[in-house]
């Protein structure tokens, strides 16, 4: 059936992974209210239980929802898991394109299986390197792999552009969009919702101006001492600074939650928290005086509400936060996370939202770009600039 015949394009979304549905839901969103395309959303259950919890906050329920995680799993049994299956629902469905979003195992199975099936692949979020295929580890390497399988690049900045058209990427197949994680921010903060924690509900209805320090760690290269030098950090400025509320949105993992509270959990000013859901999270980091994280998302999220960033990493591959003054790289070294964080804050400076990583209207670009390809549009959307 061709163009002409008004058939409808089957996208199908490959995601797994609290950033991944993050950053996935408003394109989601946006093929859904378009007459011509057909969404299917294949969640890999990467990370089982954050990966229900943010499809229940966007209010969407996946065509398929795969049980995969074990203990233990290794990164190898993972691929092999995710690509087995995969293959089963992408022959069934037949999609005309598949998108998937960043970094994650689950994105490089799913480009990888798309590009056994000979479907067109798009990818969220293109084009970010850090140049050290080890860190993130796997993620830079899976970046650059889901870069190599796919026809369309969604570049988030110019710098992501500039990277793929260095590695030889046709520029008619990059268009920067901007990052879908703003998109998903504004959405959040347009929400009237009520927050889902007790603890943060009653520490925010009993001081309306809290002083609050966020902090996040699950880097896989982080597992062995960084993750604990990041704790104990934490507990010298708990201590420095007995008058502030440091949230920990502590990961799930056994590895990471281990040490994290060995060290933090008698601490009285340290409140460490199950992964908060994203409502709350973004109100959490909305009121942070510093957010401390290896994330990518929170370097991504925490300019967008003039909140400046600790990145508990050697090398970023979003090197925008960096130039722009609202990210400092610290690794994990204690010394250099506690100046920096003390520096930060004796200093409080007035906050300004910076657009560094989008506007929210990434979303749309990525659907128009689809549709151009498509022929169902004549113009090719005009780029993000910031």
């Amino acid at each position: 059936m061709g163009l002409k015949e008004s058939k409808k394009f089957k996208i199908a979304f490959i995601a797994g992974t609290r950033p991944e549905i993050i950053k996935t839901a408003p394109v989601y969103f946006a093929v859904t209210h378009q007459p011509d395309l057909q969404p299917v959303f294949i969640n890999t259950g990467q990370h089982r239980e954050m990966s229900h919890m943010f499809l229940d906050l966007f209010n969407i329920i996946p065509d398929y929802d795969l049980n995969l995680m074990k203990p233990g799993q290794s990164l190898c049994s993972l691929t092999a898991a995710i690509l087995q299956e995969l293959e089963v629902i992408l022959q069934k469905e037949k999609p005309d394109w598949v998108l998937v979003q960043g970094d994650t195992t689950s994105a490089f199975c799913g480009a990888l299986s798309a590009f056994y099936q000979k479907i067109t692949i798009g990818h969220i979020e293109a084009g970010l390197r850090t140049r050290d295929i080890y860190s993130p580890f796997p993620e830079e390497m899976n970046r650059i792999l889901v870069g190599r399988l796919s026809a369309y690049h969604y570049a988030p900045t110019q710098k992501a552009k500039n990277n793929l058209l260095s590695e030889g990427i046709s520029p008619d197949k990059i268009i920067i969009t901007g990052n879908s994680v703003v998109d998903a921010l504004h959405w959040i903060q347009a929400q009237d919702k009520k927050l889902s924690s007790s603890d943060i509900n009653r520490l925010l209805s009993s001081n309306p101006n809290p002083r609050i320090v966020l902090i996040t760690a699950h880097r896989r290269e982080n597992w062995e001492g960084g993750i604990a030098n990041v704790a104990k950090a934490v507990n010298h400025l708990a201590k420095r600074f007995p008058d502030i509320i440091f949230i920990f949105s502590v990961h799930p993992n056994p590895i990471v939650k281990e040490q994290v509270y060995a060290i933090l959990s008698s601490q009285t000013n340290v409140l460490l928290h199950n992964p908060l859901d994203y409502f709350d999270f973004i109100k959490v980091l909305s009121k942070s005086l510093v957010a401390i994280s290896d994330s990518g998302g929170v370097q991504e999220e925490a300019p967008s509400l003039g909140v400046p960033v600790i990145i508990t990493r050697s090398i970023t591959e979003r090197p925008e936060i960096l130039e722009t003054g609202m990210g400092y790289l610290a690794g994990t070294d204690p010394e250099t996370i506690i100046n920096l964080a003390i520096e930060i804050l004796r200093q409080e400076k007035t906050r300004k939202a910076q657009s560094i990583f989008g506007d929210g209207f990434a979303s749309q670009r990525i659907v128009q770009s689809i549709l151009f390809s498509l022929g169902k549009m004549q113009k090719r959307p005009d780029e993000f600039l910031y």
